[in-house]
């Protein structure tokens, strides 16, 4: 967006003639972005970035109501019908949506609009169409156009096989609108992409672009070609329709075979629509499809009829926008980080831009052939999207921004941390890996970290940045970590001299002081020399560590493949380090879970001698290496635990027990803790939303008991 285009505040001294500049500026700007939008297929800014200069004119037209045009975005709908395509005039003006970004801005609309019920539906982000039946046909299909005339897409819609062509039932009006959304599904449209890209075709930016191109081709067996869906959610033109409510009209249309959504609610007040917006915030990145909030309309249709319209929009209906997951910036440049594995990863660096509540820098691209699959060039303007807590991730580029100076990517041929080859490490491994794996600073970084970590060791005072300063030290030059053979040998005298960088636990680069210079830190002592409360606690977690669980410990070495639920049910069979290592594939091969795969994996794993070293070391600073009181293959960790024998399952979501500390309840008792339920389940552990596991054990009569049934059990 231009500097001159950002969103201003309106001051209370704003000046006629520098509102009708302003004006001017926001009204040529929102109609480029509209046109590029609705007739091009094209996202220039990001949605919220268009909400806001959207807003910024509203707020200046009601303080100069002169200043209003006739071809303002606020007083016009949607774009216009492009000539590509016969010109349709709908029987009933197709409008858009006000929208809130509030609760407050809700309970406003409530107060304007009424008393409830509500109707309450997802917004889904796609193409409006509207859909003309004569009695019972369908006879044409347009795109909303400005609200008035759009662009004949019948053909093209005819391909949509969720559309019906002709009604379901009897006694169809003589003549009826309806009105929905076309779209295209998350997983549908990253395929789509992929399969574009592999064409040397320019992929989508996002899902809605690429329905509304899809359903915009000159040619319909190209439409055809792409999996278009439908929901209908309202009507235009019907005159005497036989229903009372806006949910009584879904699921007429619905019984007429229309593609109707069934994830909409009918509720009384505005605290009952604020909870339904929140509950769909918590799951939209679940759904089938992309949304962007959610619209509330009165249900009764008499009062619809009486609060009528605005010069485009419903009084009765508004959208509650989502806060925006997704916006556009600069593709800075492309990276490569090393895992722990040896695993190359690229990641995207871009210009800094806030998303999703806070600021991304960073985002993930997961392999050379996910960069070529997105068609990015670094250089481009690219889509960013940031869902809740999930690593960024760009979903495509805005070609019609190149200027000709962006370049692709080349994957390195070396590691970037210590120059040694990158290849695959088998026949038909599509990432590239370090094959430096002992000596690489990054993968022992990285693997450290890993061990660290609550699903591994839970070692708490071992997080990134103190597996940093273990391995990469500026000072002293030798790392007191040269692998994770000195882990649990460490001493005091070893972590004083310690001063690191701080890396950033997503790219492994450094991260900046206040004065943009590489920020490095005394870590494990104080400014008087003294110790540390970290270095004080990391000794102890280290001590406290050497007798966890085994599956922990196994977890901890890092072997490919190898993480809890593989090393549960290897500990628990074998009940020793050493019996699996000694184990052939094909005896691995036999423990539930873990399959030939992992077998070969392990065998390769351990006959590395500096593997073997970790393990010896290990055992000689005290970890214990075994189940106490097992007997060996096949046999459980105790012959008199309070299920020594049992095969037991657990499903949902309970209150005291995390998944883990469940599992180790049971087999810390004697017990196997079973992934899936059969007729040799001793019983299942049933918590809230438990699904097909509770079905199955049910449909079996296996014994079912809650919670605290379990908890009962256990205080035996």
């Amino acid at each position: 967006m231009k500097d001159e285009l950002a969103p201003k505040q309106l001051h209370k001294q704003t000046s006629l003639s520098a509102a009708a500049e302003r004006v001017n500026l926001l009204v040529d700007e929102l109609n480029s972005h509209r046109r590029a939008y609705y007739d091009n297929n094209t996202v220039l800014i990001s949605d919220a970035q268009y909400d806001l200069l959207f807003l910024e004119l509203e707020e200046l037209e009601r303080k100069f109501p002169e200043l209003i045009t006739g071809d303002s975005p606020t007083q016009t709908v949607g774009g216009s019908a492009n000539q590509t395509f016969s010109p349709v005039e709908h029987l009933e003006k197709m409008m858009s949506l006000d929208n809130s970004f509030s609760p407050e801005e809700l309970a406003a609309w409530g107060e304007r609009a009424g008393a409830g019920p509500y109707l309450c539906e997802l917004k889904i982000d796609g193409l409006a169409v509207n859909l003309r039946y004569l009695k019972g046909r369908l006879v044409s299909a347009a795109t909303r156009g400005d609200g008035s005339v759009g662009e004949d897409v019948t053909a093209n819609v005819l391909t949509i096989g969720s559309i019906p062509k002709q009604l379901l039932g009897k006694n169809h009006p003589a003549q009826v609108e309806v009105r929905g959304e076309v779209f295209i599904g998350v997983d549908d449209f990253s395929k789509l992409n992929e399969a574009l890209v592999a064409e040397g075709k320019s992929p989508f930016a996002n899902p809605r672009n690429c329905a509304s191109g899809s359903l915009r081709q000159k040619e319909s067996s190209v439409t055809a070609s792409r999996p278009l869906q439908m929901l209908v959610h309202g009507i235009g033109a019907w005159s005497d329709a036989p229903v009372q409510n806006q949910s009584d009209l879904y699921e007429l249309l619905a019984k007429w075979g229309l593609p109707t959504t069934d994830k909409y609610k009918v509720v009384t007040s505005i605290p009952e629509v604020l909870q339904y917006i929140d509950d769909f915030e918590k799951r939209r990145h679940k759904l089938e499809h992309e949304i962007d909030g959610v619209v509330v309309k009165i249900d009764d249709l008499s009062r619809q009829r009486e609060l009528g319209f605005t010069s485009r929009a419903p009084r009765w209906a508004i959208a509650y926008k989502y806060a925006p997951e997704q916006v556009n910036t600069k593709l800075l440049d492309i990276k490569v980080s090393i895992g722990r594995t040896g695993r190359a990863t690229p990641f995207a660096v871009v210009s800094p831009v806030k998303v999703a509540g806070s600021v991304v820098e960073f985002a993930t691209l997961h392999n050379q052939d996910v960069v070529k699959a997105k068609g990015i060039l670094i250089g481009d303007t690219i889509v960013l999207r940031k869902a809740g807590d999930v690593i960024p991730e760009i979903l495509g580029p805005v070609i019609e921004l190149r200027d000709g100076t962006e370049k692709p990517f080349v994957m390195p041929k070396k590691c970037p941390d210590c120059n040694s080859a990158l290849a695959p490490s088998s026949e038909g491994d599509i990432d590239l890996r370090c094959q430096n794996s002992k000596s690489c600073p990054a993968q022992l970084r990285e693997r450290v970290a890993y061990l660290g970590s609550r699903s591994v060791l839970d070692i708490e005072a071992l997080g990134y940045v103190a597996a940093c300063a273990l391995t990469q030290p500026v000072e002293p030059k030798i790392a007191p970590l040269k692998s994770e053979a000195d882990l649990f040998n460490l001493k005091l005298e070893d972590l004083l001299p310690i001063r690191a960088l701080v890396l950033d636990a997503d790219t492994g680069l450094p991260k900046l002081d206040d004065s943009g210079k590489p920020k490095v830190v005394d870590f494990f002592k104080k400014k008087d020399g003294t110790p540390a409360e970290a270095a004080i606690k990391l000794l102890k977690n280290l001590e406290d560590s050497k007798v966890k669980p085994l599956w922990r410990i196994l977890v901890a070495l890092s072997i490919r493949h190898v993480g809890p639920v593989a090393a549960r049910s290897l500990t628990s069979h074998f009940g020793s380090l050493d019996r699996i290592f000694a184990a052939s594939e094909e005896e691995l091969s036999v423990v539930d879970g873990v399959g030939q795969t992992l077998a070969q994996s392990i065998k390769d794993w351990i006959s590395v001698d500096w593997h073997r070293e970790i393990v010896e070391s290990w055992r000689k600073a005290g970890v214990l290496l075994e189940i106490p009181g097992h007997a060996g293959p096949g046999a459980l960790a105790t012959s008199d635990g309070l299920f020594s024998g049992l095969s037991i399952v657990a499903t949902g979501s309970l209150k005291d027990f995390t998944r883990e500390q469940i599992e180790e309840a049971i087999i810390s008792n004697g017990g196997k803790a079973a992934s899936s339920v059969s007729k040799k389940t001793a019983f299942v552990i049933a918590g809230e939303n438990a699904g097909s596991k509770l079905a199955k054990a049910e449909e079996l009569g296996v014994e079912i008991i809650d919670e605290a049934e379990f908890k009962r059990r256990l205080a035996k």
